[in-house]
């Protein structure tokens, strides 16, 4: 783009506007991609100038000319990339794919230069050095130790060479990043397997033909029925569908996302960024970038995290098989001679759990629709910390498809925006996350957060509401727990605002959050038909929460075998690092699951090839294990309100507000949580919840 080009932009630009809607939300309708580059680059250039005022400063370094101003610096920045993060995976297309590819080396190279200077650092560290005499309040202190941490683990104090090298690591890890991510949306978009035939639909109930028919519509195909690969269509194939040769070849394409060969293939990118990854971390003076990343978690060491996957791997793999035998012997029952495959094992589960609980998805997805699952979370919500959701309609949206609602305390105060983009669409990245466009924050005024939910769950034909798996549902609550996070919070600074906490303590708010769908308090009322506007019969309800610990083993080894191989992946030393030509991912995989003893008949959840959690970016990367440390929290969490008999419970729920939910990352986690609990939990009371402990039922068991 020339410099006419690029004035002409910003004079017209939308980013660069105050924004005047409601709530102070961008005016998406107007917002095009020929808008982004010159915003990034005015961003860029006035954050830049900001921090270099700071670094500049001749006063003396006092708390408020740096931690404070650091904080108040580059909210043009904060805007217009939290914009375009959204759009690019809730709604992207070629022209933001493009730009997002241009975007991540730049970015990187604009971070590097703030959390590699010199100048800078030496003022947060002569603050650091005497933080004990600067009369800080327990937040501000906080703050300034997660300030003076970042620099140093972005390479603040090594020498030039040292950084100059770091700086060319981080702009490629940030392009391959991108990259990786950008192949498997590929993958997916590329594919469909159209079911021409009835014969191809055999097996298959109404909800998932309706939304076979609505993706086959999405996708040019009027009149047909078509499966894609996410999450939200394949699953239920492979349930129901009494085509083996469909369900193999549905399962075969959606494991190999990232795996095809040609211009999508990201075997070669994950040998160059884990070989990236390990030179980066000796650089800053860790054995493996596992040690480096885990240093700054609530687990400190690989040694912890290893020790509670393989606690609860052993217990989990002796249930998976025991699950699969009795699945194999269902198999011969039906007088087939063929031996159960990864692509057989959710439809024989299914058929399993109906023998063994008396229940089956397509008895209970009627009563899950997707509106009540939504007033089921703000039910919860509304009794656990007194908010309330008016939907409005006068505020922009990025797509048709989005709902929005204002959130109000229980003294009817504004507390933020709660954002819904609930379905698959062509244009979304798969999966489930929480967003946002804009965090709470007291430091320039008292700023209101505005908090996004995005999944992918399947449409409806016309005129039907929207049904959901159980599994649906329980990620629409745990999506709405991470959103609650943000919409709660309550402090001061933005770098401890909402999620921004330690990766293995941030998935406590969104899986306890699951626990509430799980009780018939929060079910009885909400489960009704879509038909009758009957409750789901009381019998019903009964076997579907007792069935809650169904076939955990094979769920428990699908992650664990993830979290595991994400591991051992990133603690390759410097004798063994990863080549770019040679190392060889499918065979380090297929090595790793066969030290384990990981059974044939179960994939990992996330093929390295796909892994988005730990290759799109380095979210997860070595950090996957992070949703079972929080989940030994959160089964204790809860058990906090079973104790009492009221799962409601006024004091245990004001105690999780103030110390989970409000707090944000302004304490030290593991304080936090004693503050809420009164002791840390161990690992049983998570087997407990999956029904691995010795002795379970192999699922179905009441209570």
């Amino acid at each position: 783009m020339n410099q006419a080009s690029i004035s002409s932009a910003q004079d017209k630009n939308p980013l660069l506007e105050d924004w005047t809607a409601p709530f102070g939300v961008p005016p998406f309708a107007r917002i095009k991609p020929e808008h982004f580059m010159p915003a990034f680059t005015q961003a860029f250039a006035s954050h830049a100038s900001e921090v270099a005022d700071i670094a500049g400063n001749p006063a003396p370094a006092t708390f408020a000319n740096t931690i404070e101003a650091l904080e108040r610096a580059g909210q043009l920045l904060a805007r217009v990339s939290d914009v375009f993060h959204l759009l690019a995976s809730a709604h992207t297309n070629d022209a933001l794919l493009a730009i997002e590819r241009e975007l991540a080396p730049l970015r990187a190279r604009h971070w590097n230069a703030i959390l590699m200077n010199e100048t800078l650092f030496l003022r947060v560290d002569a603050l650091h050095a005497r933080r004990g005499d600067l009369g800080l309040n327990a937040e501000q202190q906080r703050v300034l130790d997660r300030y003076h941490l970042m620099f140093k683990r972005a390479g603040a104090a090594l020498d030039p060479a040292a950084k100059a090298r770091l700086a060319q690591i981080n702009e490629r890890l940030a392009s391959l990043g991108t990259t990786f991510g950008q192949n498997v949306l590929a993958d997916e978009q590329s594919y469909v397997l159209e079911l021409e035939r009835e014969e191809d639909l055999a097996g298959l109930p109404d909800f998932l033909r309706a939304a076979a028919r609505a993706a086959a519509e999405e996708r040019g195909l009027p009149g047909k029925h078509a499966i894609t690969l996410s999450r939200s269509m394949v699953e239920p194939f492979l349930q129901f569908s009494q085509r083996r040769d469909l369900r193999e070849k549905i399962f075969r394409a959606w494991i190999a996302r990232g795996e095809n060969g040609g211009a999508t293939d990201n075997k070669a990118i994950i040998a160059e960024m884990l070989a990236l990854r390990g030179e980066r971390a000796r650089l800053l003076g860790y054995a493996t970038y596992a040690h480096y990343r885990l240093d700054d978690t609530m687990a400190k060491t690989p040694e912890a995290v290893r020790a509670l996957l393989d606690r609860v791997w052993t217990p989990a793999r002796r249930r998976a098989l025991a699950d699969r035998d009795a699945m194999q012997e269902m198999v011969q029952a039906e007088g087939k001679n063929f031996t159960l495959a990864a692509w057989d094992w959710r439809h024989y589960a299914e058929k399993l759990r109906k023998a063994r609980c008396d229940v089956d998805e397509a008895s209970i997805k009627p009563y899950l629709q997707l509106d009540e699952m939504i007033e089921a979370a703000f039910f919860t919500a509304n009794t656990l910390f007194g908010l309330t959701f008016e939907r409005r309609h006068d505020v922009p949206v990025w797509h048709d498809d989005v709902r929005a609602w204002e959130v109000r305390d229980a003294q009817g105060r504004h507390r933020g925006l709660f954002f819904g983009d609930y379905f698959a669409r062509a244009s979304k990245k798969s999966g489930a996350w929480m967003d946002s466009l804009r965090e709470q924050e007291k430091l320039a005024g008292d700023i209101s957060p505005l908090v996004i939910n995005v999944t992918n769950f399947s449409r409806a034909s016309a005129g039907k509401p929207p049904l959901l798996s159980f599994d649906d549902a329980r990620t629409l609550f745990h999506e709405f727990g991470h959103a609650l996070h943000g919409l709660l919070s309550d402090v001061t600074y933005p770098a401890v605002s909402g999620t921004s906490v330690l990766q293995d303590w941030v998935e406590l708010p969104s899986q306890l959050y699951e626990h509430w769908l799980e009780r018939p308090e929060v079910l009885g009322r909400f489960a009704v038909h879509c038909e009758t506007g009957e409750p789901m019969p009381r019998d019903l309800l009964r076997r579907l929460i007792a069935a809650r610990t169904f076939n955990q083993g094979f769920a428990t080894v699908e992650y664990v075998a993830s979290a595991l191989v994400d591991l051992e992946l990133h603690l390759q030393s410097e004798d063994g690092k990863p080549e770019r030509a040679a190392f060889d991912i499918t065979a380090f995989e297929h090595a790793a699951l066969e030290r384990i003893g990981m059974p044939r008949e179960i994939v990992m959840r996330h093929r390295p090839t796909h892994f988005q959690h730990v290759f799109a970016g380095s979210g997860y990367a070595s950090g996957y294990y992070s949703y079972m440390w929080s989940e030994v929290l959160d089964a204790d969490a809860f058990t906090a309100f079973e104790e009492t008999g009221d799962i409601f419970d006024v004091g245990i729920a004001r105690r999780l507000h103030d110390y989970v939910y409000a707090a944000g990352g302004s304490r030290d986690p593991a304080e936090l949580y004693l503050a809420f609990r009164g002791r840390m939990p161990s690992p049983e009371g998570l087997l407990k919840r999956r029904g691995l402990s010795d002795g379970d039922a192999a699922g179905c068991s009441p209570g």
